[in-house]
C-alpha cells in the first residue's frame, strides 16, 4: 500500500504566504506609479482629442464652438469636474438657446491637478483660438511632477502635446 502524501505542509504555505507578501510590498509604489503615469497620459490625449473635435468643427459648420468646464450652463474655472465642448452661438461661455452639446469628458480623478491659464478655450468659425492659447496642464498625482503632461494651444488653433519634461505642477 503506497501512503505517499501529496501537497504543502503548513510552514510551507505561511514561508510562501510571506515571500510573496514582501515581494507585493516592494512592487506595490511602482504600480502606483505606472497607474499615475498611464492615467496622466489617457487623460491628456482624451482631452487633446476633444480641444481638435471643437476646432474642426467650428471650420467644418462655421460657428463659434467653445470647450471649458460647464457648472449652471455656463462655463467654470473647475477644469477637473469635467470638459464639455459645445456651439456658442448665443451668449459667449454660456450654453444656452440654439447652443448644442457636442461631447462631454471627465470627471477626472480626485488627486490630479487641471489647469488652463484661460477660462474657455473658443474657436472662431474659420478655426482660429484667438485668445484662447495657452498651455493645459494635466497632473495625476499633483506631488508626481515627473508623470505631469500638457497640451499647447497656439493662436491658430493648432493643438499638440508639450514634449517638455518637466511641467511645473504647483498652482
Amino acid at each position: 500500500m503506497d501512503i505517499n502524501k501529496h501537497g504543502f505542509t503548513l510552514v510551507e504555505l505561511i514561508v510562501t504566504l510571506a515571500v510573496s507578501a514582501i515581494l507585493l510590498a516592494i512592487a506595490l509604489p511602482s504600480f502606483t506609479s505606472l497607474y499615475a503615469y498611464i492615467r496622466a497620459d489617457t487623460n491628456i490625449r482624451k482631452i487633446q482629442q476633444s480641444i481638435q473635435l471643437a476646432r474642426n468643427h467650428a471650420i467644418t459648420y462655421g460657428i463659434r464652438v467653445t470647450v471649458c468646464p460647464i457648472v449652471s450652463q455656463r462655463c467654470s474655472t473647475n477644469w477637473r469636474e469635467n470638459i464639455s465642448v459645445f456651439t456658442d452661438t448665443g451668449e459667449p461661455k454660456l450654453l444656452d438657446g440654439n447652443d448644442q452639446l457636442i461631447q462631454s469628458v471627465g470627471p477626472f480623478h480626485q488627486q490630479d491637478v487641471i489647469d488652463f491659464n484661460r477660462a474657455a478655450i473658443k474657436f472662431q468659425p474659420d478655426g482660429l483660438a484667438a485668445g484662447s492659447n495657452g498651455t493645459f496642464k494635466y497632473c495625476a498625482d499633483a506631488a508626481l511632477d515627473s508623470h505631469a503632461k500638457a497640451i499647447v494651444i497656439n493662436r491658430s488653433g493648432r493643438v499638440r502635446i508639450s514634449s517638455k519634461k518637466n511641467i511645473e505642477c504647483s498652482f
